[in-house]
């Protein structure tokens, strides 16, 4: 990654990675290390600030499937380069990993895929089922969420595309 680009962690769902080669990955908002997270954890080292950042897409994942009944159940992460005037500021909240994004993603930017695999499926659906109650504290969503987060999403090369989206929906 150029020290001219940010690496940015964003939210999506199956449906959307069928539009981002022909018209770019439609998302206003992602995750990134900001300031804000750096100066929460200051202990951690870069690579587990990039992994508090990826983690959170992945839960904001859950929510894109809660709106969209019909995608696939399998949360999708999307790594990306992007210049710098490309992310604006999120909510400055100590600790956030928030940022927007000033349009849709273009496929060139894409650094790397990863999906939840099939064995995934039945905890990342019980999970889309309660996640806004485990936003709202409720501990036993929360627990069905954790489980669907102890699955480590698949990492796929930008060049894989149509190799996802053919064992995604699947």
């Amino acid at each position: 990654m150029s020290d001219q680009l940010v690496r940015v962690y964003v939210p999506a769902t199956v449906p959307m990675l069928t539009r981002l080669r022909e018209h770019g990955l439609p998302a206003a908002e992602a995750h990134a290390v900001t300031p804000a997270l750096r100066e929460w954890y200051a202990e951690g080292d870069e690579e587990e600030l990039e992994y508090v950042a990826f983690t959170r897409a992945a839960q904001d994942a859950l929510q894109l499937l809660r709106e969209d009944p019909a995608a696939p159940r399998r949360r999708v992460v999307v790594s990306v380069d992007l210049p710098p005037a490309a992310v604006g500021r999120g909510d400055g909240e100590l600790g956030s990993s928030y940022v927007l994004l000033d349009g849709p993603v273009p496929v060139r930017s894409v650094a790397a895929l990863h999906v939840d695999g099939a064995d995934a499926v039945d905890d990342v659906s019980a999970a889309v089922e309660v996640i806004a109650e485990a936003l709202a504290g409720d501990p036993d969503a929360q627990f069905t969420v954790d489980s669907a987060e102890d699955h480590e999403l698949e990492w796929y090369d930008p060049s894989e595309l149509d190799l996802l989206l053919r064992a995604a929906t699947s």
